[in-house]
């Protein structure tokens, strides 16, 4: 099983992170400050490593520009809350192998996870995109576009999109929608998957959202 490193300071994502990441066959590890981190991440026995960015004794991109200034290629997946145009070419210029901003979708980062760890090929690029008909998202550059034309989403919709995807055909209820987009900060009780569903049939087109009455929604094939 391939070993992920967690390096964040805050418990409850991290609890989070380590029960998905587990729950996908993965053996996580976390460090709560960028020191340990980075002695861990020296060490060479992680095989790939998610970074936040606000460490409380020191920044990410300090972390990461000395892991690769010793030569470590371990690929790093940046999470973070900070999802600026300066910050994202930072991350990426100092070696990171891919950028994603809070709040996050688990599922869409088990998928770039993979992909960060699947062997090279000469054939895989298009396993980087998912596509159900005439509607497609782009893991790496999270470009939408449905029907031929570019779709602008934001990062919860985009998440959501990516759930509903991978799982296109299917039913899925408000409560598994919750737990797989919203994830740790989710409200059983709350309507905001309604509310974003409403969102993404207005930018994708609103026969692609089937809602099932009683059950959930689901993405047409």
């Amino acid at each position: 099983m391939s070993r992920i490193l967690i390096i964040e300071d805050s418990e409850r994502i991290t609890a989070f992170l380590t029960k998905g990441l587990a729950a996908a066959g993965f053996t996580p590890s976390v460090a709560h400050t960028g020191a340990e981190g980075l002695g861990r991440a020296l060490t060479g026995e992680v095989d790939l490593i998610v970074l936040d960015i606000g460490l409380p004794d020191m920044d990410g991109f300090d972390l990461l520009r000395a892991l690769r200034a010793a030569g470590r290629d371990t690929p790093v997946i940046i999470l973070t809350a900070r999802d600026s145009a300066t910050d994202r070419v930072t991350g990426l210029s100092d070696g990171a192998d891919d950028y994603m901003p809070k709040p996050f979708s688990v599922d869409e980062l088990l998928a770039r996870i993979r992909l960060r760890l699947r062997p090279v090929s000469g054939g895989g690029s298009d396993q980087a995109v998912l596509r159900v008909g005439d509607l497609e998202l782009d893991l790496r550059t999270r470009a939408v576009r449905a029907g031929g034309r570019q779709v602008e989403l934001t990062a919860r919709e985009l998440s959501l999109l990516d759930t509903l995807m991978r799982n296109a055909g299917q039913v899925l209820s408000r409560e598994q929608l919750l737990s797989r987009v919203w994830g740790f900060d989710f409200d059983p009780g709350s309507n905001v998957v309604d509310v974003y569903v409403r969102y993404l049939r207005r930018k994708i087109g609103a026969d692609r959202i089937e809602t099932v009455r009683g059950l959930g929604y689901r993405l047409t094939q």
